[in-house]
Parts: structure tokens; C-alpha cells; sequence
């Protein structure tokens, strides 16, 4: 089967005034195939967020290249929804129009997008809030708002850079739940970079673990637990043994 998307051999180097800059990663392959969920884990500064980026079109690579779907990339796309650790709501804007947002800076007509704006606020629980400000709502709720604008335009690639991060543990584990269902609802394929190896383990299938200075990837690791899967599923010897490996590839 032909990957959904295939990165071979991505070089980023942010320019700079000494040594001629950084190289944040170098050499990276990677494939990742339709209806995926794959996490990118490694230490800070390991180039996770920068290989998020350039699978957006936000950076280019100065070596290799990025293929979607048989076309290479070479900016940002319209395919791709983006969802980062802050919900990055306009305070001036209901929740509705957050979610309609990236419509109307497409220059699509955003009547067309309404139904769904309406469908996706009611599957992530916020129905009755669609006219309610960001500044009204808890941290969990806004980045619901959020995953809702990264939905909008029925991307076919989520990507997730440590969305859950600033929660408190116990709203984190219930955006696990709720990503889980967002994702089999829509069908879209999905990379969630996170810190968080137990998060890794619990929502992906495979876990790529990225290492060293310049990043690259260290190691592929396939959990074959089966879907959907249960907060439970964290107290088992089977889940503990694949968090274990993954934390040992991290290294000291």
C-alpha cells in the first residue's frame, strides 16, 4: 500500500549568524500510511515540532522532500488541520466563528461550512456554547473549540503538536477519549507530537521516536492494542511493558 505521505531524507537548518545556523533534523524518513495515528516522541529540542512543520508546509526542508497523496509539497495545503498546544482562540470571536475562521481565510463561502461547524461543536460536547466567547469557557473546552477549527474543512491529515499538554491531568485524559472518537468518526490520519509517552502508547499505532542533535528517527515502535481503546488499558502489564520500551529508545 502507497503511504499517504512519505518524507525522505527532510533537512531543516534555521539560519543563523553562527556556524551557519542550526540543523534541527537531518536525514529523516518516514512514511505514514491512511487512517494512522503515529506519535512523534524525543527529548526537547529533538526537532519533533520541526518535523510537525514541515508536514504542514511551514518550513521547507534545504534537503529532501515531503510527498502527499503522489504530489509533493510545497506549502502549506488545504488538506492539512493543525491543532498546537494553545488553543490560539481571536478573544473577539464567538466559538462558531473561531471554528469558521480558516473558511473565511480561504475565501470559501462560509454558509456552506455551517451544518458542520454545528456538527462538530455537538460531537465534542459544547453544544449550547456555540455563541459563548473563549474567555467564558475552561482550557479544556477551548481547545475543543479548537480541534473543531482544525476539523472544519475535513482535512485529510491532523496534525497535533502537544495539544494536551497545559491541562490538568484528569481534563487531559478525558481530550484523550474525545480525540479518539473525533478521529474514527472522521477518518483522517493523524501525527500527534507529545512528551508524553503514555499518551503515545494509549492513542497511536505506532510510536516514532526521535533522537540525537541534529534529530533524527531513532526508532519505529507498533502497539497492537486494538480499537477503541480504554483509559484502563494504561493499567495493564501489556501497555506498562510497551511505555518501558519506548522510554528506553529515549535514552538517559
Amino acid at each position: 500500500m502507497e503511504p499517504l505521505v512519505r518524507l525522505h531524507g527532510i533537512t531543516v537548518r534555521y539560519d543563523g549568524r553562527r556556524n551557519g545556523g542550526l540543523v534541527a533534523i537531518t536525514d529523516v524518513d518516514l512514511d505514514i500510511y491512511q487512517g494512522e495515528v503515529v506519535g512523534i516522541v524525543g527529548k526537547s529540542g529533538s526537532g519533533k515540532t520541526t518535523l510537525l512543520k514541515v508536514l504542514a508546509g511551514l518550513i521547507r526542508p534545504v534537503k529532501g522532500e515531503v510527498v502527499f497523496n503522489n504530489h509533493k509539497l510545497n506549502g502549506n495545503s488545504f488538506r492539512v488541520g493543525v491543532l498546537f498546544q494553545s488553543p490560539l482562540l481571536l478573544p473577539w470571536r464567538t466559538v462558531i466563528k473561531n471554528i469558521l475562521l480558516p473558511i473565511e481565510v480561504l475565501g470559501e463561502d462560509v454558509s456552506k461550512y455551517l451544518s458542520r461547524a454545528l456538527e462538530l461543536i455537538e460531537k465534542v460536547g459544547l453544544k449550547g456554547f456555540e455563541n459563548s466567547y473563549p474567555w467564558e469557557l475552561s482550557g479544556g473546552m477551548q481547545q475543543r473549540v479548537a480541534l473543531c477549527r482544525a476539523l472544519i474543512h475535513r482535512p485529510s491529515l491532523l496534525l497535533l503538536d502537544e495539544p494536551f499538554s497545559s491541562l490538568d491531568a484528569i481534563t487531559r485524559e478525558e481530550m484523550w477519549m474525545l480525540l479518539q472518537d473525533v478521529i474514527s468518526h472522521e477518518g483522517c490520519t493523524t501525527v500527534l507530537v507529545t512528551h508524553d509517552v503514555r499518551e503515545a502508547v494509549l492513542l497511536c499505532d505506532r510510536v516514532v521516536v526521535i533522537g540525537g542533535k541534529p534529530g533524527r528517527v531513532r526508532a519505529e515502535v507498533r502497539v497492537d492494542f486494538k480499537r477503541p481503546r480504554d483509559l484502563k488499558l494504561q493499567y495493564t502489564k501489556e501497555f506498562n511493558d510497551y511505555v518501558v520500551m519506548v522510554r528506553g529508545l529515549l535514552g538517559d
